[in-house]
């Protein structure tokens, strides 16, 4: 009978776990499914193992403990009063606190594996900086991988020890209800006096074992929050009180050291609380948390006391050397130790010969905004209503053996303009189709961007880029499900009157057959999957297929940046996703835009197969400490950044991400003087502009351009600094994206002798300019609109120059803004011309432009000269294409040479 309950008590407890976890389990076994298909089985099954291995042996030696911990209880209440059961046996009270300590350590072994399986491995792979902080002189790597989990410990300790009184009470409760004292020996008319007198006297022998226990909890309590101050010693590294993040001198004289007395504070508390209880002299036993908080208080007031009246009257004197910690340690967190200074002259000496050396960065100036650039792709390219450019890239490409900087998107399906049916959602509309490229320089008679790939089929105009698999399955707006290879073809493109279709011929999904179509069905709450007819056991099911969601559900200990790029590459779309590790725990850094955050690296490129959904994790800081750990902890995400294929490595940026947090950093932290940093003397700002008709703090941007003293052009991330509440320019920072280069960051300087007009200086002039404020005016009339572009700072030589697009717009909800304009200005010079060729020369001459050799009357016929003609006229195009209207003017000309022969021979 009794092994029929067990058995029956063994089934409900299954079936209600079953219940309750049944999510939970069906969620297990498919994102197990869907790691293996990825290659990263072992990813997803270390944190599983991790977990059992801490998890198992501390939820059996914490049942051991709390359980031989209770039973003592008892039989120190056994021992002391004379009792006996009341309607329960002895073993019942056993099994009472096996299941007491049964629950309580199932939920801390809940909260340890839970919380703090990732950081006792980062704990016991840490990799070290070899650099240490200078207070403590530790290795920075304790700091950042180690702290973190001794406080989480400390904290779940001290809980454990609030939860350790509860059931200590809790237990005490228990053994009264369930217990009483007795005697054994007395007659029933003096049993209720000498019972009375008993229980008295077993009412303060209770009260002694309950004290005796709680004085046992409060040792433990006291060692701990001993402990806990030793930590709180390293906190005072990241420190908002002095001028500066960081331990301050205050903090180093003063609170360190009340930190080190509440250490042995902690200890001796523990043992008055010990003699105290023992003599049962209370006061001692109190004496201690007393002292605790009288210290608190003193300490406070001692500490505020410094501060205001020795440091604050002679605050740079006695900050100076936390100073010195505070900018060398941040610069080192945000990578800015290593950036190279360098002195810009700023001598505005420009000729034309000076923009035929910078030929390449002339012709990569970027006329074109990728915000109305979106817009046009939206409208021109869209194609039909459910095709959408979610995003518009810029990035490089070898175009016809220049390097030409260009905007890149990819055409996804927006699935919001699907029909809601479920075979239109999942079966049929599988996938985005192609991409949009356009030069960033090149326009069009109408203003528009020139389209170099474009339409459906994709047309590629460039000889060395075609796209043979243009199917987007996974990408920015692929947030649904899909299931593939069903009976029921997928749209592939619109094609005339009719669709073309398609089968997915790719490695990616994982097969509907058996078994899996019922998880699947469960797991994505669809009944449709389970019952469909289209789908078969060849089916497969594409999951997580938005990039960063999938990114995310891979290694979500890595932080990703918000803007992944499509790359094209031997035919192929890869998306390419930056991610970095980040910390709050660097010391003496501060930490950036008022968060917590103080220290990050650009450690992995992600790259992602827009077709397969192939994800790969290069790693690209192998300097960084933290993503060495990861390397450890998960060897088989991680690939040496040599194995990334050459096709996409050449197209691998800086991130504009951690560009402008370092920007922003760098805007106080060039100053290296502590006496200059202090005072403030030399604080900059991100230079300002005009966009639209709004001024607005400028954005980092990409180029192509030659770099002063270098040889060629290469692909650089670029912002100007004005001095703080001034115009005029102080500095240009840089970040290299090429080769052997790539990630070198410049500061250009300004001289500090002569004023260097900054963007909103160019700003001003251009309002002030008369025929561009007339043109202004007329073109805010009569239903359109003007809006100012970016305005770029373009270095050439030694020598600053302005650019800003100028574009017209209608008044209607359909209409594209169109480039009519382009600004150049030059120190005190602009020039405002419906081409960048036009004001170039405005302001710098005419281009010489070279001979043009024309054959002889009597050396061609005529059908020799139409065919020079016909070739004169596609270098003529190919030239318009590309952007380079100096050549493009001189084909033009020889053309009109060759067809005014043609007319005299005729």
């Amino acid at each position: 009978m009794r092994k029929g309950k067990v058995v029956l008590v063994g089934l409900v407890m299954a079936i209600f776990f079953v219940l309750t976890s049944f999510t939970s389990i069906i969620n297990f076994i498919t994102d197990y499914q869907w790691f293996k298909e990825i290659g990263y089985n072992e990813v997803f099954l270390t944190k599983i193992i991790t977990q059992f291995k801490i998890g198992v042996p501390l939820f059996i030696i914490l049942t051991l403990l709390l359980y031989l911990y209770l039973l003592s209880i008892k039989k120190n209440y056994n021992k002391k009063i004379h009792t006996v059961y009341i309607g329960i046996s002895e073993k019942r009270i056993n099994q009472m606190a096996l299941g007491i300590a049964t629950f309580v350590s199932f939920l801390g072994t809940l909260a340890v594996c839970g919380n703090l399986w990732f950081e006792i491995l980062k704990f016991f792979n840490m990799t070290k900086f070899n650099i240490k902080d200078p207070i403590f002189n530790h290795d920075i790597s304790f700091y950042m991988l180690r702290l973190p989990l001794l406080e989480k410990i400390y904290y779940l300790l001290m809980t454990f020890i609030v939860f350790l009184v509860i059931i200590t009470v809790v237990f005490y409760m228990i053994m009264m209800s369930t217990r009483r004292p007795t005697l054994f020996d007395v007659n029933q008319e003096m049993g209720e006096a000498r019972g009375r007198r008993f229980n008295s006297d077993n009412g303060r022998q209770l009260l002694h074992i309950a004290l005796g226990q709680l004085t046992f909890l409060g040792v433990i309590f006291f060692i701990v929050l001993g402990l806990g101050y030793i930590l709180k010693t390293y906190d005072l590294l990241y420190s908002p009180r002095g001028v500066a993040y960081g331990a301050s001198f205050t903090d180093i004289h003063i609170t360190l050291w009340d930190y080190r007395v509440k250490i042995i504070i902690s200890i001796i508390s523990a043992v008055l609380l010990v003699i105290g209880a023992k003599s049962r002299k209370m006061k001692l036993a109190l004496s201690g948390p007393v002292i605790m908080i009288l210290l608190s208080i003193v300490g406070n007031m001692i500490a505020l006391g410094v501060q205001n009246f020795i440091v604050a009257p002679d605050e740079i004197s006695k900050e100076r050397k936390y100073l010195k910690y505070n900018i060398k340690y941040t610069k080192m967190a945000y990578g800015l130790d290593k950036i190279e200074e360098k002195n810009f002259r700023a001598d505005q000496t420009i000729t034309r010969g000076d923009l035929e050396e910078n030929k390449e960065t002339i012709k990569n100036i970027r006329i074109n905004d990728y915000r109305p650039t979106k817009q046009f792709y939206n409208q021109r390219q869209g194609i039909r209503l459910y095709y959408q450019f979610h995003d518009v890239d810029i990035d490089r490409y070898n175009i016809d053996g220049q390097l030409t900087q260009v905007f890149l998107s990819g055409r996804e399906i927006d699935e919001r303009k699907i029909s809601e049916q479920w075979i239109n959602q999942h079966l049929k509309y599988t996938h985005g189709y192609g991409v949009a490229l356009s030069p960033v320089n090149a326009i069009t008679s109408e203003g528009q961007p020139e389209l170099l790939i474009k339409n459906i089929p994709p047309k590629s105009l460039i000889k060395d880029i075609t796209i043979d698999r243009p199917q987007i399955y996974f990408g920015e707006l692929t947030n649904n499900y899909v299931i593939t290879n069903t009976k029921e073809k997928e749209f592939d493109y619109p094609s005339g009157d009719q669709n073309a279709e398609t089968f997915y011929e790719g490695s990616a999904g994982i097969h509907l057959g058996g078994l899996n179509k019922l998880l699947y069905a469960i797991k994505e709450g669809s009944l449709k999957i389970l019952v469909s007819g289209n789908i078969t056991k060849d089916s497969k099911i594409l999951i997580y297929r938005n990039i960063k969601e999938r990114a995310q559900k891979i290694a979500p200990f890595i932080y990703y940046d918000e803007d992944p790029y499509l790359v094209i590459d031997d035919g192929k779309l890869y998306w390419i996703l930056d991610g970095y590790t980040v910390s709050s725990n660097y010391p003496y850094a501060k930490p950036y835009a008022n968060g917590r955050t103080n220290y990050i690296r650009n450690s992995v490129k992600v790259v992602i197969d827009a077709y397969n959904g192939d994800t790969t994790y290069y790693v690209s800081d192998e300097k960084d400490p933290i993503i060495q750990t990861m390397i450890k902890i998960f060897p088989q995400l991680f690939t040496d950044m040599d194995k990334m294929p050459e096709g996409i490595k050449k197209h691998i940026r800086y991130p504009q991400t951690l560009f402008d947090i370092q920007a922003n950093v760098y805007k106080v932290y060039h100053m290296t003087d502590t006496d200059v940093f202090y005072q403030k003397e030399d604080l900059w700002d991100i230079a300002n502009e005009i966009y639209e008709r709004e001024k607005q703090v400028m954005e980092s941007n990409y180029f192509i351009m030659k770099l002063p003293g270098e040889k060629k052009e290469e692909f650089l991330l670029s912002i100007p600094y004005t001095p703080k509440n001034k115009p005029n320019m102080t500095a240009l920072l840089m970040a290299r994206n090429d080769g052997e280069n790539y990630g070198k960051l410049i500061i250009y300087k300004m001289p500090k002798q002569k004023n260097v007009y900054g963007p909103m200086q160019i700003e001003s002039k251009i309002d002030q300019d008369t025929t561009i404020s007339k043109e202004f005016s007329l073109w805010g009339q009569k239903g359109s609109t003007y809006i100012r572009g970016n305005l770029l700072t373009i270095p050439i030589g030694n020598s600053l120059l302005y650019i800003e697009p100028i574009y017209l717009k209608a008044d209607n909800e359909n209409s594209l803004p169109e480039v009519k304009r382009v600004v150049v200005a030059y120190g005190d010079k602009i020039a405002y011309e419906e081409t960048l060729d036009k004001a170039l020369s405005k302001l710098f001459g005419e281009e010489q432009k070279p001979d043009i050799t024309i054959p002889k009357e009597d050396t061609l016929n005529i059908s020799q000269l139409i065919l020079k003609a016909n070739q004169v006229f596609y270098q003529a195009q190919e030239a318009q294409r590309k952007g380079n209207w100096a050549d493009y003017g001189k084909y033009i000309d020889e053309l009109k040479v060759l067809l005014e022969r043609l007319k005299n021979i005729e």
